[in-house]
């Protein structure tokens, strides 16, 4: 690896910046990122992170390389096809600035590991595209008074922010999730729209870590890509809910007192990681067709949390209060 004095010239176009200046670089330096998500949005968010010299990164994300990936996702190679996500970027970003540590979590972020992966961070950057990620990792950066830079993209339009952190955080802007949401798989991404927002997450990482004022903390932009129509709103004041969440947790966090409702069809998973798990469709819960045990806590799975949701919420009407969700993914 070469020594620090032999690339004193890395940094020198953004050093000259007063918002950066040495002090800003050694300060950058010294910080830590935890990067949340190595597709689409994670991408540009390691190169850039990397390139600007943050001392330390931490990447978390389960999914392998796929050819698919590669019109959103420029980091990787043909050649990384079938290797974690995580070890391909710690390769190519490694390339790119021998200076920064690279760590990698090639695991799902649940709230097993959140907490302590959270807690040693400077910066959280919510780059997975995934509810039950944001909410996760609201909650925990709320907790923690960590900031947390998330973003999302679908087809040509998207929307980045910075939560927590002494802003209000994702839910309260947030409160509900959609009904139904489409996936990239569904509704399609164009590589140039995710690239935009994912770049933009990274500026408001490097905003976070160099305090600039006024803070970007409790701000938003939107973007419509196909328009080129952009919009920005302050959400300082927005009031936290006063109805305690209903948190996301992993699978390893079930107990054998939970109830535990599969609401995904037989069809679209034949087999429930849950032995005992009932079988049911949102439908049918928020038709109040089923009566669940009030003494037990409720655990509702689905493949993206969304289902689970909207059923909480009907069993919170009905007076349901031990509620827990998970989102079992693909």
């Amino acid at each position: 690896m070469p020594a620090a004095d032999d690339m004193s010239g890395r940094y020198a176009r953004q050093e000259i910046l007063p918002e950066v200046g040495t002090h800003g670089q050694a300060r950058l330096g010294r910080a830590s990122a935890l990067v949340v998500g190595a597709g689409g949005l994670g991408c540009p968010v390691l190169q850039y992170l990397t390139a600007a010299g943050v001392g330390r990164l931490t990447i978390v994300d389960h999914d392998r390389v796929e050819e698919s990936n590669f019109h959103r996702q420029p980091l990787y190679r043909m050649s990384d096809i079938g290797q974690l996500k995580v070890h391909a970027a710690r390769t190519a970003l490694a390339a790119l600035n021998p200076l920064t540590r690279i760590e990698t979590v090639g695991e799902r972020l649940t709230s097993v590991n959140a907490t302590s992966l959270i807690e040693a961070a400077n910066v959280v950057i919510d780059a997975a595209d995934s509810f039950a990620v944001t909410y996760l990792l609201s909650d925990t950066c709320q907790r923690l008074a960590k900031p947390l830079v998330s973003a999302s993209v679908l087809g040509l339009a998207g929307y980045v922010g910075v939560f927590c952190g002494g802003a209000p955080s994702y839910r309260a802007v947030f409160p509900e999730l959609p009904r139904a949401a489409g996936s990239c798989a569904e509704a399609g991404v164009l590589g140039t729209a995710v690239g935009v927002l994912g770049t933009l997450e990274a500026h408001l990482a490097v905003a976070v870590l160099l305090d600039w004022q006024p803070p970007v903390h409790g701000r938003m932009l939107s973007l419509d890509l196909r328009t080129l129509h952009v919009g920005e709103f302050s959400f300082a004041a927005a009031s936290e809910p006063t109805e305690s969440p209903v948190p996301f947790i992993a699978p390893a966090d079930v107990q054998s007192s939970d109830v535990v409702i599969d609401l995904r069809s037989l069809s679209e998973a034949p087999v429930s990681p849950f032995v005992s798990a009932l079988r049911l469709e949102v439908e049918s819960i928020e038709r109040a067709g089923v009566e669940l045990p009030r003494d037990a806590r409720i655990v509702l799975c689905c493949r993206s949390g969304l289902r689970a949701w909207r059923a909480a919420r009907a069993l919170r009407s009905r007076g349901l209060e031990r509620l827990a969700l998970i989102a079992l993914g693909e």
